[in-house]
């Protein structure tokens, strides 16, 4: 009896409470990348519980159900069956993210809660559902962003500002900046590969503690995928009726301690919507990953841009409303090549330790004949007597490294970021002058000549360095503080190849500009994914060389610096169906360089006294029921200039135009876009989401006396995934963009003899089909 009594005492626990050894992989269902961090908890037994590694694997000894969680994701429930060993886990990005992991505040994975700055992702689920041709459609959706469409790829940007083709925006590449300081150009998002882009986030206002410069209206991170487990691939082909054919194709895998991703995509257009609008875009991305141990990684990178397009340039009053999208010429074009590689090693000492060291290249070359340089020469009684133009060339090389250690200490939760950057790029720049032949009675441009003649000729040696610091501390638990401190130092070294005879500039000279930027920011958590955040940020500005050193350049120009002010919050209700972010900003400037329109009305940059941006950005997303959302991203902002005049000279006559008071131009002031998503629980795979986007109108000379109406746009979505049929795996979209057939300009501009608009597209309609697999 006794014998019995005991062998039921120790055999009724272990049948009660058997339990398996359970190994697997958690992946990101959409990209098909390990999951690092997912949080794995027996339902039965809480305290049972494991996280996955970096590269997404985990063990854990349980029995009955497993919760997989991972903020950012869809939490998912799986059952163990008997002798179950294996088990590997795809996570769905969540389409309605209260507080998204963001990796740019800090360089690495933190929760938006954690970060004292107005900083939006654009997710996976909405790149994969949107099938953006352009980053515009994707980038337009975050508040207080306007991306302008300029076509073929080509943009520019009003982030906190208003629309600019000026260095105040920072694009980077997995925290890289893709253009060294010095060398911005308003298009340089054509050099990024859409296709190999899993996430995109946008930092709005300064960012100096750890970007610097140019990041004064906005920082956007353009972050790539990592090797996915196991093995996965996907093509896509698409096109439009206004025959854009594009073909997209990407995979990758891991095995053991090695792992290589690799993704691009063909783009080309002919006879398109507008007359002379032909591109050609190839893009390509490698990456590979090599672990040396269980806590030292190098990843090592390399992407390849090239676009060739024809550059019709902007329509006069009476082309743009008569519908008649043909070009007043037909020979100038952009040709762009563009390289960057990385080789970057990180290494954890311990969970409150690690380092990463970046050595990166880039290889650039912008080689155009520009339609915005093509201007008409007239006598003093406003009579035509010939044209000119120019055809230009820019190169440059980059050689770097960007490092960074991080530490917490246990005092106050406090964690200490310090970091260098050191960018070396040696560039180049030559422009000749054309002679424009035209046929003045159709104002058309027929040809031109190249004189042979250098108009700019230059070297410059361009050394970026700089260091930071940024501290953080929690004196009481629902507080965070961070403090930074950028120092920046921007020295060019120019080399004229010109003689003295034939330029205004010294045969070599040097300028150096830099600047110490504090920022101090807060974030409160009230708890219940509520909270507060306030911030003040430096922005820095040097002049461009293409502004320092270009004949066209008139005047000379002083750097320019921002002070940022800003608060906001967070918060959710009705059982954490509602979300709302706000953010309130004002941005000070000092000597901010504006384009300042010429008599020839071509365009120079020019520093104004002071300017004031201020605006409130707001973004509403609702979920009634799992199968409807609903978006609304909005921002009202003020753009003014403080201290600003320019000189005119007419009929042998100077006057100084004062414009203190007056809104910027080209400054709208409200820009929203709202969407509305259905996925039918009753059509499991399909979606149709229309959009809303709105442009207020706004003043297009600073004098404020003309004034372009804006425009209100409407796209519909439509898409659908095939689940569990013998096509599993594949895709088809719909997508029609400008439903109504409206005609309307992504940008105007006016001047002395009228106005000139970037028309934007008719009706679009763009079909897609895709088909992907994996296996964990």
């Amino acid at each position: 009896m006794r014998k019995i009594l005991l062998f039921l005492l120790f055999t009724m626990p272990l049948g009660a409470h058997a339990q398996n050894t359970l190994i697997g992989t958690v992946t990101d269902a959409v990209t098909h990348e390990p999951l690092s961090g997912v949080s794995i908890t027996a339902s039965s037994q809480p305290t049972i519980a494991t996280t996955t590694d970096r590269n997404g694997h985990y063990s854990i000894n349980a029995s009955g159900q497993l919760r997989f969680f991972m903020m950012g994701y869809i939490a998912i429930v799986s059952e163990l069956t008997t002798g179950h060993t294996t088990l590997n886990v795809s996570l769905s990005p969540s389409a309605v993210d209260l507080q998204p992991v963001v990796v740019s505040a800090s360089r690495e994975g933190q929760s938006r809660a954690s970060a004292p700055v107005a900083i939006s992702k654009i997710n996976s689920v909405v790149m994969q559902e949107t099938k953006a041709t352009a980053l515009y459609q994707l980038l337009n959706k975050v508040a207080g962003v306007y991306m302008v469409n300029l076509g073929n790829e080509q943009h520019t940007m009003a982030i906190r500002q208003p629309i600019t083709y000026n260095a105040l925006y920072l694009y980077m590449e997995d925290g890289l900046p893709i253009r060294p300081t010095g060398i911005f150009n308003h298009n340089s998002l054509y050099e990024i590969n859409m296709n190999s882009v899993k996430d995109i986030e946008v930092i709005k206002g300064p960012a100096s503690s750890l970007y610097g410069s140019n990041s004064v209206g906005g920082a956007v991170n353009f972050i790539t995928p990592n090797p996915p487990g196991g093995y996965a691939a996907r093509v896509q082909l698409q096109g439009d009726n206004y025959h854009y054919r594009r073909v997209d194709a990407d995979g990758g895998f891991t095995s053991g301690k090695f792992g290589l991703y690799t993704g691009g995509y063909i783009a080309h257009q002919k006879n398109g919507w507008q007359d002379y609008t032909d591109f050609d875009k190839y893009s390509s991305t490698l990456k590979a990953t090599y672990d040396l141990d269980v806590a030292t990684r190098l990843i090592a990178s390399a992407t390849y841009n090239f676009l060739n397009t024809q550059t019709p340039g902007s329509l006069d009053s009476a082309r743009f409303y008569d519908r008649s999208y043909t070009s007043n010429q037909r020979f100038t074009y952009r040709k762009v090549k563009a390289f960057r590689s990385s080789v970057k090693l990180e290494h954890a000492w311990s969970q409150a330790s690690n380092t990463f060291v970046t050595l990166y290249y880039r290889n650039n070359s912008t080689a155009q004949l520009p339609s915005y340089f093509i201007s008409d020469v007239r006598n003093a009684q406003g009579q035509y007597v010939s044209s000119n133009g120019q055809v230009n060339d820019q190169s440059f090389n980059s050689y770097g490294v960007l490092a960074q250690h991080r530490v917490d200490f246990d005092f106050l939760h406090s964690r200490l970021i310090a970091g260098m950057y050191l960018d070396n790029s040696p560039s180049s720049f030559y422009a000749q002058s054309l002679n424009i032949q035209k046929d003045v009675a159709r104002n058309y441009y027929t040809g031109f000549i190249n004189t042979g003649v250098f108009i700019d000729d230059y070297r410059i040696k361009l050394f970026n360095t700089a260091a930071y610091a940024q501290y953080e501390l929690k004196p009481i638990e629902p507080l965070r503080i961070v403090a930074g401190l950028r120092y920046d130092r921007v020295h060019y070294n120019f080399r004229n190849g010109l003689p003295t005879t034939s330029t205004k500039y010294k045969q070599q000279q040097s300028n150096n500009f830099d600047v110490l930027a504090p920022k101090l920011g807060l974030t409160y958590n009230l708890g219940n994914n509520k909270g507060l955040y306030a911030n003040y940020s430096m922005g820095f500005q040097p002049p461009e060389t293409g502004d320092l050193f270009n004949s066209r350049q008139q005047t000379p120009l002083k750097q320019a610096t921002f002070n940022n002010y800003e608060v906001g919050g967070w918060f959710a209700v009705f059982n954490k169906k509602l979300y709302t972010e706000l953010s309130l900003y004002q941005l000070n400037g000092k000597n901010e360089i504006i384009s300042q329109l010429l008599p020839d009305n071509t365009t120079q940059n020019q520093n104004a006294g002071a300017t004031r941006h201020s605006g409130i950005e707001y973004t509403v997303t609702y979920a009634p029921i799992q199968q409807l959302t609903f978006r609304f991203s909005g921002t009202n902002a003020w753009h003014t200039y403080k201290d600003y005049s320019e000189v005119r000279t007419s009929g042998g006559q100077t006057t100084t135009l004062v414009y203190n008071g007056n809104r910027m131009a080209n400054a709208p002031t409200w820009i929203a876009n709202a969407e509305l998503t259905y996925r039918p629980q009753f059509a499991q795979g399909f979606r149709i989401a229309p959009e809303w986007q709105h442009i207020n109108s706004y003043y297009t000379n600073p004098a404020n006396t003309k004034i372009y109406g804006g425009y209100s746009l409407v796209n519909v979505r439509l898409g659908y995934d095939f689940k569990n049929t013998l096509l599993k795996g594949a895709g088809i979209w719909f997508n029609v963009v400008n439903l109504t057939n409206k005609l309307y300009a992504t940008s105007v501009t006016s001047n002395q003899y009228g106005d000139t608009y970037y028309a934007a597209p008719p009706r679009t309609y763009t079909l897609g089909i895709s088909y992907s697999l994996s296996k964990p």
